[in-house]
């Protein structure tokens, strides 16, 4: 929890806050930003840091009250407090980073416009503290809208202030200002900085443009979430596209696309945007939230299959039903089915189904013990080699797995090692059975990211008996199960969040609004704070896109922005205050399991929803048993089909996607036929959405604050083969930070035989 220690009124819409966040506040520099969240219904705002003092642990905010979220921040008096604080965010403005003595040389100007002006003050106390002196101008509607400036005159050369009704300084905008400073007054710059309004910023960078003044604008205001994994605030920048909050958020202000920006901006971040996707919502008749399970249908007399070359039948919501609601679509066995399905089992003695886990549970072990109804004693053989069968039991593709081995799949149906593995998994969950843990050893070991790889570290190395801190970027643990996974497939209170608190139950700490290489870094963490070895299980959070024209048009969503808002943020709950739309018809591009998460959920919300997938439908490469729901529950599969351009109306809004149909040839590298254009074959699909599921990269953070730490030709950590040991002496990594996005239990299995390689580091270590 993080305190208010002060409150101020800036203006009637404008407030300033003194935040106790000591962590963030040693780490801040100008150009920072940070993520708040006042309440656990609350949106995550991105804010710039407006201060900061190190010796205090504060750093400083101010926002408009815009809209709920903000409304219900000004409320908040000095001793309440912030339930998340992240940061600090984004890259630092870079001429922190540039020779004093040079920046001596230039002559700086820098514009702030309304609350923009707040973010422009650290820059310019910062040239104030390194004897750097800057002109400022500030720009605002009327003198009763003008904040800071008895700040600005004490770290400001010259103060230049104008208002656009004249009640206040110069009469006219801050182009006005910046032209009479120039043409009238022959002042000349090296660089201008300007922080505000979109539109200020705009017209700012036309001007400077004219005069050939390099000019840096900062993007701020365009972010939603801010730390790179939903995608929503990419930008065009020159002919590239960026993400503010990972690329940015400050820019070359010549290069960037302001009016593809505004109109990102107003429909993510304005009041009026909000009312618009609300508007769009209501006149569709399409409601994001739908009462009633429908549990009450279901047949619990449902008879047991005893054919011993089937297997027996798994409950599951009806489709008609479990399309209007997220409650879990597979319900799982009875103790009588389970047994009965155990029974198939023939365990045998060479038993090739523990081959083929990434994890090598003694699967028929297990089994065994459920036959006879010794759970307990069940999950006690899972947890030697897996930590969390409740979630692994879910989500693992068994069918290329374990079960693709299973000796009873030759004849008839492969036991359902899976459902038997989520049975066993969610009775110990409810009977709180524990693994072993070892006598406590007295080193500490650092966790990166408390997705499956960061949590199946943490648990292996506190059962090995070493002190565990696991360090999370965002508000709550879990990573992509948390954030990414759909409850319907992976109940967060029923499985995940017990599964982290059984983690807890094993000493692991676990601190979230950590943004390691930001709020702390790898450096920072063994030599200052103690630690004796660092496992890196970040994941792969940064979406790709298609590149292909109109992709960044209103409407457009990665699947990691449109799975957040939903899973992590709850935006399907009217009482919630994220947004979401889809409108009434949604393509999801892409054939994998997030491509099918995406499309079940926006059809949970309403919308008729087709994947587009350029291959055929036997080569798409999500789950069977996802795409067999998906169809159950409606979605139309637009297979041998890719999109060549997203059609955008007069507002900026999706209207459409253009789209080619495609034919299969020879085999690529990948082993699978080759999609090729069919010539002429162009039509138009009319869609208000579009969802990009065309996979995730890791962000480059990380090895980007670690001195001495490579990374491949796809971002991705470095790693000795099976040793999972870094360059850097002491740091390991595993899962989708090394390996690119893969599948949880691969992950797990990274998190778990790193955290083996790093108790033989740390023992050897300890001979010494």
């Amino acid at each position: 929890m993080f305190e208010i220690k002060k409150k101020r009124k800036l203006t009637e819409n404008i407030y300033l806050m003194d935040i106790y966040a000591p962590a963030l506040a040693n780490s801040a520099k100008p150009g920072h930003f940070l993520i708040v969240r006042n309440e656990e219904k609350g949106e995550r705002i991105p804010l710039t840091v407006c201060d900061y003092n190190r010796e205090q642990g504060i750093v400083t905010i101010v926002f408009q009250v815009l809209g709920q979220s903000t409304q219900s921040m000004a409320q908040m008096n000095e001793g309440d407090y912030f339930i998340d604080v992240a940061g600090p965010l984004g890259h630092e403005s870079e001429f922190v980073n540039e020779d004093i003595d040079k920046l001596k040389k230039k002559k700086f100007l820098f514009i702030a416009g309304g609350v923009g002006t707040a973010p422009v003050y650290p820059q310019v106390k910062w040239m104030k503290e390194n004897n750097i002196d800057v002109d400022v101008i500030i720009g605002t509607r009327s003198a009763d809208t003008l904040i800071l400036e008895d700040e600005f005159k004490e770290v400001s050369k010259n103060l230049y202030i104008c208002t656009d009704d004249g009640s206040y300084g110069v009469h006219g905008k801050v182009t006005d200002l910046l032209e009479q400073l120039v043409e009238k007054e022959g002042k000349k710059y090296d660089e201008v900085v300007a922080i505000g309004p979109m539109i200020m910023m705009k017209f700012a960078a036309i001007k400077t443009k004219e005069y050939n003044i390099p000019t840096i604008v900062s993007l701020n205001p365009l972010m939603v979430d801010g730390t790179g994994m939903c995608g929503a605030c990419r930008v065009t920048i020159g002919d590239e596209v960026k993400f503010a909050c990972v690329d940015g958020p400050e820019f070359d202000g010549h290069q960037v696309d302001f009016d593809e920006a505004m109109r990102r901006q107003r429909m993510y971040k304005s009041e009026e945007g909000r009312k618009v996707l609300e508007k769009e919502d209501h006149e569709s008749g399409h409601e994001h939230h739908h009462g009633g399970c429908g549990c009450h249908d279901h047949n619990e007399e449902q008879p047991v299959e005893r054919d011993k070359k089937k297997r027996v039948i798994a409950h599951s919501l009806a489709p008609e039903i479990r399309v209007k609601n997220f409650e879990e679509v597979c319900t799982g066995y009875t103790l009588e089915e389970a047994i009965c399905e155990a029974e198939r089992c023939l365990n045998c003695k060479n038993a090739r189904c523990i081959e083929g886990c990434p994890v090598s549970i003694n699967i028929p072990g297990f089994i065994q013990e459920l036959k006879k109804s010794n759970i307990d004693e069940a999950a006690k053989i899972i947890f030697e080699s897996s930590c969390f069968p409740a979630i692994c039991g879910r989500v693992c593709p068994q069918e290329s797995q374990c079960e693709a081995k299973c000796i009873v799949g030759i004849k008839g149906e492969p036991v359902s090692i899976g459902k038997l593995e989520k049975f066993v998994g969610d009775y110990a969950l409810m009977h709180g059975t524990k693994a072993d843990q070892a006598e406590e050893k007295p080193e500490k070991v650092a966790v990166v990211g408390s997705g499956p790889a960061g949590l199946a570290a943490a648990s292996e190395l506190a059962k090995l008996g070493y002190k565990v801190t696991v360090f999370e970027a965002l508000h709550e643990a879990g990573g992509v199960l948390t954030y990414g996974i759909p409850e319907f497939r992976l109940p967060k209170e029923k499985v995940v969040q017990k599964e982290i608190d059984n983690v807890k139950k094993l000493g692991v700490e676990i601190v979230t609004n950590a943004v390691i290489g930001k709020t702390f870094t790898i450096d920072n963490l063994m030599e200052k704070e103690g630690y004796s070895a660092v496992f890196i299980g970040s994941g792969a959070g940064l979406p790709n896109f298609m590149g292909i024209p109109g992709e960044n048009a209103n409407g457009v969503f990665s699947a990691n922005e449109f799975l957040t808002r939903v899973n992590l943020m709850k935006a399907h709950k009217t009482d919630y205050m994220t947004p979401v739309a889809v409108g009434k018809k949604c393509a999801v591009v892409g054939g994998g399991n997030v491509a099918m998460d995406g499309a079940r959920t926006a059809a949970r919300l309403g919308a008729e929803t087709h994947i587009v997938y350029r291959r055929s439908e036997s080569e798409l490469p999500a789950r069977v048993e996802e795409v067999h729901h998906a169809k159950e529950e409606g979605v139309i599969m637009d297979v041998l089909v890719n999109p060549v351009e997203i059609i955008v109306d007069s507002t900026g809004a999706v209207e459409g996607m253009r789209c080619v149909r495609m034919e299969l040839r020879e085999a690529d590298q990948s082993g699978r036929r080759r999609p090729v254009e069919i010539e002429g074959s162009e039509f138009v699909m009319e869609v208000d959405s579009v969802i990009m599921a065309i996979g995730t990269k890791p962000n480059t953070l990380i090895p980007s604050t670690t001195e001495g730490l490579d990374i491949n030709k796809w971002n991705c950590i470095a790693t000795e083969e099976g040793s999972y040991r870094t360059s850097r002496e002491g740091v390991y990594a595993g899962g989708d930070a090394v390996t690119g996005a893969a599948t949880v239990i691969l992950a797990m299995e990274a998190g778990k035989k790193a955290a083996a390689e790093i108790e033989v580091y740390l023992e050897k270590n300890r001979k010494k």
